[in-house]
């Protein structure tokens, strides 16, 4: 791990403790650490971004959309709770950062991305960095992806008004879904969702996020 990355994960890590009044988290699993510290953010930016791909803030990617806070990447990532043989849907592939993160804890990655340029750029970036257990989609992401559901966890990158009922059809009853949600441009409450063996759903409010809104091109 070069200094580089080293330092963003002690960023990470500090925030993390630093929150932990509100998440209920003062630290983060192991293997979330080791997927970011092994996942190059800066091949997920554009070339004049490059001196700021190990900041531990959000970034632009283009199109009114950003790659997230790697903090935020790392909590989402690990509210998900991911195992090795699990199934994960992401609703807004942007850059692919999240998706390539996702890839080294689990099975299956299915992704789907609204703006076809950014959905074609991340394909030619998982293709060049060999992330072969990433399947994409361009289409509306408030359907989500029913051909290859259920899914073990749902993680949204981008905030909706509210939580899409096709998102929560499509978990698997023990699953988790971790979603921005708000009407309000600059703070959203990070909402998790557990649905139990009878399809009930409970909802925990995790934290305030800022997230880019989530269309529906419906």
């Amino acid at each position: 791990m070069d200094d580089k990355t080293q330092q963003l994960i002690r960023e990470i890590e500090q925030e993390v403790f630093a929150t932990s009044y509100l998440t209920g988290k003062d630290e983060l699993d192991p293997r979330v650490i080791s997927a970011i510290a092994k996942t190059p953010r800066d091949q997920f930016i554009a070339d004049d971004l490059q001196h700021r791909a190990f900041d531990n803030k959000p970034l632009s990617i283009g199109y009114g959309q950003t790659i997230s806070q790697p903090y935020i990447v790392a909590l989402m990532t690990d509210l998900l709770s991911i195992q090795p043989h699990h199934k994960i849907l992401e609703i807004g592939t942007g850059s692919g950062y999240q998706a390539a993160i996702l890839s080294r804890l689990c099975t299956k990655v299915y992704t789907v991305e609204r703006i076809s340029e950014l959905g074609k750029l991340a394909q030619t970036r998982f293709k060049k960095l060999h992330y072969e257990n990433i399947n994409t989609l361009i289409g509306n992401g408030y359907l989500g992806w029913p051909e290859h559901a259920p899914y073990d966890g749902i993680i949204v990158t981008a905030a909706a008004a509210q939580v899409p009922p096709a998102l929560i059809e499509q978990l698997k009853p023990g699953g988790q879904l971790i979603i921005p949600v708000g009407l309000d441009r600059y703070h959203q409450d990070l909402l998790k969702l557990q649905k139990d063996q009878h399809n009930n759903v409970q909802t925990r409010s995790i934290i305030g996020v800022i997230f880019v809104p989530l269309v529906d091109d419906a």
